[in-house]
């Protein structure tokens, strides 16, 4: 059976078409999202020192938690270490823009907000950094889902996202989960 090489060539050239089509379509629908919906990849790559962590300004034990900077921003910093973070448990207040910060200062370890959209990986030598916003009240679960040594199976901490009109930070601007 002879092929006619004419209808080969125009069937090979619809396939081309067809497949410079799919490539430029995602290539609009990858413009529109960073250009229209400002989805962007992490471009922000900032350092700090691992041994001295705690001793920084933003991650020393004080500066830890939650707070509502003077620009009315709402800021969550959170050092994983091995097997904890800390602090353990994180308030925020729902459907408003929360910036979490995080760092480490030992090994790689990763952290999940169950039902939400946050899930990022903690270098050491790196501040990881997530907005989001909380869209439903109640506790989260936050583990790591990086191994990080024998203990990585309890390294977990809660996100408790309350309703705006309970979320009351203190004249610090600072506001934390009550003792338990």
């Amino acid at each position: 059976m002879a092929t006619d090489e004419p209808s080969v060539l125009r069937a090979e050239l619809r396939w081309a078409l067809a497949m410079g089509g799919v490539v430029a379509g995602i290539l609009v629908a990858i413009l529109y999202a960073a250009l229209a919906l400002h989805r962007n990849p992490p471009s922000n790559i900032e350092t700090i020192d691992p041994k001295t962590l705690h001793l920084s300004s933003e991650f020393t034990e004080r500066n830890l938690g939650t707070k509502v900077e003077s620009n009315g921003q709402i800021t969550a910093r959170v050092v994983t270490t091995q097997f904890a973070f800390v602090p353990q448990c994180l308030v925020v207040p729902e459907g408003t823009l929360v910036t979490l910060r995080l760092a480490s200062p030992d090994v790689i370890h990763g952290i999940l907000v169950s039902g939400t959209n946050v899930n990022t990986m903690v270098v050491p030598g790196y501040v990881s950094q997530v907005h989001t916003v909380f869209t439903k009240t109640g506790d989260l679960l936050m583990p790591c889902h990086e191994y990080c040594g024998l203990g990585h199976s309890q390294m977990l901490a809660r996100v408790r996202v309350l309703p705006q009109s309970e979320f009351k930070p203190g004249s610090d601007g600072r506001i934390a989960c009550a003792a338990q």
